[in-house]
């Protein structure tokens, strides 16, 4: 039985190798860097230094015309907290993300059914159902603006023809929440729309043919393969709706500037009135930390969910 045994050339070659292979992960990580580097500044400039700034600010009485007060520690926060115009905002954003989110993501699926059963023309429905999520949200309101107009509106011209009175869509409070949701829906239904038909175009065929051998419908197909399969996007979508929900602002402010008398204000809007309209930036920081604070346990109690879902 032999030992190896390094010799000094041995030696010698095995510490050029390791500085060699030391000098190409120095040169790997340089060039990552390298490349990184542009976003990180970017980042860095607008996002991190304005979220610090924004949350220096909540601690300020800074205003609009720069005559702030200084320091005035958690004092933003506490007005904040017992303003009730800020709770009726926050209100009216949880009552929107309610009304919409359930019927974004069964509509979306009803629609994905659908064109996943192989109706002529897909890509003409793919396209009709996506197309108006491309639209700006200025180009949005506009559309709907008219079709909502109580004396020349489609939707009062419609219901017209059958005889019912005309609706003030955008101006009677117990409507006018609604007409957003129907805004949105149908504005933004496409994105959801899409993931489900990309998840359903993943199931595999052989799962269908197994278990109509074994006897089972449509339906029972639909409760027992294709809804537990979609489990991920589901989760996927709810998070990502109730997100998009609660940071609502563009179509409620063009529609009806949180109006009719603070009915369909968001908690977005009233953030940005506080501090461009009411002139008080640090407590319109204030309560946009709050707002985050929520969002973030929002996220993190969807988290734990479905990662409790997912273990059992």
């Amino acid at each position: 039985m032999t030992t190896a045994i390094d010799t000094p050339a041995t030696a010698a070659e095995k510490e050029v190798s390791a500085q060699g292979k030391a000098r190409a992960k120095r040169g790997e990580n340089l060039t990552g860097w390298t490349f990184a580097a542009p976003f990180a500044v970017l980042f860095g400039l607008f996002l991190v230094v304005p979220a610090l700034y924004g949350l220096y600010l909540s601690f300020t009485g800074e205003t609009l015309t720069g005559s702030g007060s200084g320091l005035v520690g958690f004092a933003n926060y506490a007005d904040a907290l017992r303003d009730p115009d800020m709770w009726k905002s926050l209100g009216n954003t949880l009552w929107f993300t309610a009304l919409s989110t359930i019927p974004l993501v069964v509509l979306s699926l009803a629609l994905a059914l659908l064109v996943n059963l192989g109706l002529p023309g897909r890509w003409l429905w793919r396209l009709s159902f996506f197309l108006p999520y491309l639209l700006a949200s200025t180009v949005v309101v506009m559309f709907w603006s008219w079709m909502y107009n109580p004396t020349l509106g489609l939707i009062n011209g419609v219901l017209a023809k059958f005889g019912a009175a005309p609706v003030a869509w955008l101006q009677d409070p117990k409507v006018a929440m609604i007409s957003v949701v129907i805004t949105t829906l149908w504005w933004t239904i496409g994105f959801n729309f899409l993931l489900y038909l990309a998840a359903l175009q993943n199931i595999p065929e052989q799962q269908f043919e197994a278990a109509a051998i074994d006897g089972a419908g449509k339906w029972r197909q639909l409760f027992s393969i294709v809804i537990p399969q979609l489990t991920p996007t589901t989760a996927l979508i709810v998070t990502l709706q109730i997100l998009a929900s609660l940071k609502v602002f563009d179509q409620i402010y063009m529609l009806t500037n949180g109006g009719p008398a603070g009915k369909t204000r968001s908690i977005v809007q009233y953030i940005y009135e506080s501090g461009f309209t009411g002139y008080r930036f640090g407590y319109s920081s204030a309560i946009s930390y709050l707002f985050f604070a929520l969002i973030v346990l929002v996220s993190l109690a969807q988290y734990k969910l479905i990662n409790r879902r997912s273990a059992a």
